[in-house]
């Protein structure tokens, strides 16, 4: 386990290298000026313009700038800006072009949002996809079975953020049936932090459960069919725990590799959800980076999304091995 593990770690840590590379080299690839958007490209006096350029760092060679970045993350830096020197201890994510506010700090403020969200949204998804896919493949073939099917078709093939859109509107807004979206700290008060992103969780879990139906339902069928399911009711096994203690196990081999990689894909973007249900998350962080060209921010983000995807790798990988005694980690 220990090897497996050391070996993953490395090859998460070359991965994560390789997204700030690629994220780094894309933004001085585009036409980006950070330090005209920040003095104003129309109205900007050319001294000042240089002055926030060297604050910046960005009159500095692009490796350079990128390595500097690197050192920050592992032992920290020391910034100087208008002859003023801030220190910034590891990990350091550098400080925002726009707003001047450390960027691990901004973080800091976003990440407890988005994971609030998505872990409310994958417990939907899992719970009720799997329940009603392993329902669907018990009755494989009856009038039920298609319904469920086509139903989680028809829900599938609408663009999500149609769906969270209309919902929003019709749902909380012109008819407040269920509550509109806000977000309060847990520790706050836990009654204001679920009733505030209990219509999101909803619609985040319940559109993307569809697709845990027909995965679930595929894996039973099959499993159902294994000659060791054929073995255990020759047992004299009930059909219930023929169904849900030995097939139902053995079925969520692959539902498990799609759901970690869903949850992390989650956490690093859900921005539709956070934009239509105005919640202060990564997602509408990334966008008002973009917008304002604020590298660091950019870069944090990134980080965080590919720690967030690899780490979810890993740990799908460790729980092969609890639910199926024949995986083995090698």
């Amino acid at each position: 386990m220990l090897y497996f593990l050391g070996r993953r770690i490395l090859s998460a840590l070359s991965v994560v290298l390789v997204t700030l590379v690629a994220t780094f080299a894309l933004f001085f690839i585009a036409p980006t000026d950070p330090a005209a958007a920040i003095c104003g490209e129309r109205n900007c006096p050319q001294q000042r313009y240089e002055e926030i350029k060297k604050g910046l760092g960005l009159d500095q060679p692009k490796v350079k700038q990128f390595a500097d970045y690197i050192e920050g993350i592992a032992v920290g830096r020391t910034y100087i800006n208008g002859g003023v020197e801030r220190e910034c201890k590891a990990p350091c994510l550098g400080f925002s072009f726009k707003n001047d506010r450390s960027v691990l700090e901004m973080l800091g403020n976003r990440v407890p949002v988005t994971v609030s969200l998505v872990a409310g949204a994958a417990v939907i998804m899992l719970t009720v996809g799997v329940t009603v896919g392993s329902l669907a493949a018990k009755r494989r073939g009856t009038a039920g079975d298609r319904i469920l099917v086509t139903s989680t078709l028809v829900i599938s093939s609408i663009p999500y953020y149609i769906v969270a859109l209309m919902i929003a509107l019709y749902l909380t807004i012109f008819y407040p049936i269920l509550p509109r979206g806000s977000w309060t700290p847990p520790s706050d008060n836990i009654g204001k932090w679920v009733a505030g992103l209990l219509t999101p969780w909803l619609v985040l879990g319940l559109v993307n459960m569809t697709q845990y139906v027909r995965y679930s339902r595929g894996s039973m069928v099959e499993t159902l069919n294994e000659d060791f399911i054929r073995t255990a009711r020759a047992k004299g096994l009930s059909d219930r725990v023929v169904t849900y203690k030995h097939a139902l196990r053995s079925g969520l081999i692959p539902v498990i590799t799609i759901f970690g990689l869903d949850v992390a894909g989650m956490l690093a973007g859900a921005i539709f959800t956070e934009r239509i249900f105005d919640l202060p998350g990564l997602g509408n962080l990334v966008l008002e980076s973009l917008v304002n060209f604020d590298l660091p921010v950019i870069m944090g983000t990134v980080l965080v999304s590919s720690i967030f995807l690899v780490t979810a790798n890993v740990i799908v990988d460790i729980v092969y091995s609890l639910i199926d005694p024949r995986v083995r980690l090698s």
